[in-house]
């Protein structure tokens, strides 16, 4: 018979196996709304970022392996549905800087750097990420003319996505699910 401990692990694992499924499958859907709305003051190619609600969260309840995981998920499934290569180079490298950047301060910056400080942060590695594709594709560094705009945007989405991480946090560490996963502080 198997011990508490076996069946408590197994049971954590089996809750953080759903957590990620069910927060890959809402990264997805909200990437998939977000490429339907323009941004026509915007560099071409924009995005606002929503998905990154859901990476923040994981970040929050789960290890860093985790919200990578999501990550890969979010950012295949994405490009399979919606893109090409190019576009899944784009948005891989995005979701990387900013994924580096958002668990740096994270693990180094719990209870003393805000979930709206964090994603601002993370929407600019965002766009460096993207920049950084754009270059590699079109062989030029003068892409780098759409940093001073890139990043003023992911100053003001980021803000907009911490916000609504926030409430997000606040909603499911009430729920039994994420119980297990709430952290001490923040």
């Amino acid at each position: 018979m198997p011990s508490s401990d076996n069946l408590n692990d197994s049971s954590l694992r089996l809750k953080k196996t759903v957590i990620i499924a069910i927060f890959s499958a809402v990264a997805v859907v909200l990437g998939i709304i977000e490429s339907f709305i323009p941004l026509p003051f915007a560099v071409p190619g924009a995005k606002l970022g929503l998905a990154n609600v859901m990476v923040l969260t994981c970040l929050y309840f789960l290890r860093g392996r985790d919200a990578f995981a999501l990550i890969i998920l979010k950012t295949v499934i994405t490009s399979l549905i919606l893109g090409t290569f190019s576009a899944f180079l784009f948005s891989f490298l995005g979701a990387i800087f900013s994924f580096v950047v958002m668990y740096g301060l994270m693990k180094i910056g719990r209870g003393r750097i805000s979930l709206i400080g964090i994603s601002v942060v993370g929407g600019v590695a965002h766009n460096a990420g993207q920049l950084t594709a754009a270059v590699m594709v079109f062989k030029t560094g003068k892409i780098f003319y759409y940093l001073p705009p890139l990043m003023l945007l992911g100053v003001v989405t980021g803000i907009f996505i911490g916000i609504a991480v926030k409430y997000v946090v606040q909603a499911l560490s009430k729920q039994s699910l994420f119980e297990p996963f709430v952290p001490d502080t923040y």
